[in-house]
């Protein structure tokens, strides 16, 4: 029998989360590297460079991988012979290790988590509560998995209950692309097969949480018809050419995770949720003698990358910009940003829209402006700005066409692609979207110079900012004619593949 005290517990769960905010697990680093060096695509290949550098960094000044710093998500097994030595219910204590890891000052993670969700969707201020898997088991100790998971790839989970014939296969090869890339791949897919539908997606998040070994698999062949799925799916989707960041490329995933349990006899229940490339996850038992003890990597464990300017490279200074000058960008080229820009995503979009139809005037000039989808972690010590990666584009897109009309903004930064409303919108209105990568945001934070709220500071990380950057590298995704890079793209190394193959 162990004895699991309250703050060994509490500590644990804390200094996790504050471990997988700035540690990316070393399989996952792997495997971005090899697609790295196999990739062929230049776009997507300087995609994981930006990933890769921008892991090392974080490593090095523990600050977060990414600016969404995620829903927390904890896999408890514990011990039917464990005792608590504890005045707060193991939930409270989970929640009390998130609240702490959430606000440490030395390295402030985002609180994302909103609580009446279908109502006022105000934010719990400490990103609780988590959401919390049990399962009493036999022994003395208690294990836990621990995962942080960004909206963008959580929003892309999908399910469907199949018929017992149908294939699990073309069901994946036909929906993963309907995902588009606001989950930011190269990543994982995670499968749950069987049992009922709820069952089949806790099981497609807990796959999630094992280690990147597909490659181990392909070596020794398949024993069984689930490992023989995890190659078929992988190969499958890789060949679609969805590629990093969805320019189109040879590795959309690194690895396939499934899980499976007795279903019923008409049922085939199948849930699939990607894990991005700010992959966060880590586990620990406790059995009494104090908190867990998470080793740090080996900063050797990080390839040497570099991310090289090429000669399809522009730089650009935004305080000069001109909608004749933009029309010169085309899809595919690398845009260094300079200068002013301004920031709003899903709220500040929300309230700009509202007061144009009351006939308002906004508290920012947009004209001529580029703005940027984003909502950073504040900063800390001597940063300007907090981790500042970009949000999924896609949840802008109906507020897209008012916005450009009504204010004459000239140009859009954020991740992932755009929809048929919003290209339309940038087309009609000779604007121009552009594309950071998603799973770079501390590399990204180094670029902002500058930072001030201009408007809405009541609505904290989702304000009106005015950033200024320097050598910002975006690629610029829709161009004033409305062609779009994650159309091209993935379409040109789908074809590309196939003919290899």
């Amino acid at each position: 029998m162990s004895v699991i005290r309250q703050d060994d517990f509490i500590s644990s769960v804390a200094d996790a989360l504050q471990f997988i905010s700035y540690y990316h697990p070393i399989d996952f680093i792997q495997g971005v590297h090899e697609a790295y060096l196999k990739e062929e695509n230049p776009a997507a290949k300087d995609a994981m460079a930006q990933i890769l550098i921008n892991s090392r960094m974080c490593a090095e000044g523990k600050r977060p991988i990414c600016q969404d710093t995620g829903i927390v998500t904890v896999f408890l097994k514990v011990g039917m012979n464990v005792q608590w030595d504890a005045k707060m219910s193991v939930t409270d204590m989970v929640n009390e290790g998130v609240r702490q890891a959430y606000m440490h000052p030395d390295n402030v993670l985002r609180a994302s988590i909103l609580a009446d969700p279908a109502g006022k969707r105000q934010n719990t201020k400490d990103n609780t509560p988590a959401v919390i898997h049990y399962e009493i088991v036999e022994g003395d100790e208690v294990e836990v998995h621990v995962a942080a998971k960004g909206g963008g790839s959580e929003n892309k989970s999908k399910m469907v209950m199949l018929n017992p014939s149908d294939s699990i296969v073309d069901w994946i090869v036909k929906t993963v692309p309907t995902m588009g890339a606001g989950w930011c791949p190269p990543g994982m897919l995670g499968i749950g097969i069987g049992g009922t539908a709820e069952k089949a997606a806790v099981m497609a998040k807990e796959s999630l949480m094992d280690p990147i070994d597909i490659h181990e698999l392909r070596e020794r062949g398949p024993q069984n018809r689930v490992e023989e799925l995890r190659l078929e799916i992988m190969d499958a989707v890789n060949a679609l050419g969805i590629g990093a960041q969805g320019l189109g490329g040879l590795t959309t995933i690194l690895d396939v995770k499934i899980m499976d349990y007795p279903t019923h006899a008409a049922s085939l229940p199948v849930c699939m949720i990607p894990n991005c490339a700010a992959t966060r996850h880590t586990h620990f038992k406790l059995n009494g003698n104090g908190p867990a003890v998470l080793t740090p990597p080996s900063l050797e464990e990080w390839p040497e990358v570099t991310f090289e300017v090429g000669s399809n490279t522009r730089r650009v200074n935004l305080d000069e910009i001109t909608p004749e000058a933009v029309k010169e960008w085309k899809v595919g080229e690398t845009i260094l940003l300079n200068g002013k820009m301004l920031t709003g995503r899903d709220a500040a979009h929300k309230r700009m829209v509202e007061m144009l139809n009351n006939g308002e005037e906004l508290p920012v000039d947009l004209k001529g402006r580029f703005i940027y989808y984003v909502g950073p972690v504040d900063p800390v010590r001597d940063e300007v700005v907090g981790p500042a990666g970009p949000t999924t584009s896609t949840r802008m897109d109906k507020f897209t066409r008012q916005i450009l009309e009504s204010t004459g903004l000239l140009g859009m930064i954020g991740k992932s692609e755009r929809g048929p409303v919003a290209i339309d919108a940038i087309k009609d209105n000779q604007a121009v979207y552009l594309m950071a990568v998603g799973g770079a945001a501390y590399l990204v934070s180094k670029a902002i110079t500058g930072s001030k709220v201009l408007a809405f500071p009541e609505m904290g990380m989702e304000a009106i900012y005015e950033f200024e950057v320097k050598d910002m590298p975006v690629t610029v995704a829709v161009d004033t004619s409305g062609e779009s890079v994650h159309t091209t793209g993935p379409a040109k190394w789908k074809d590309i593949i196939a003919h290899s193959a």
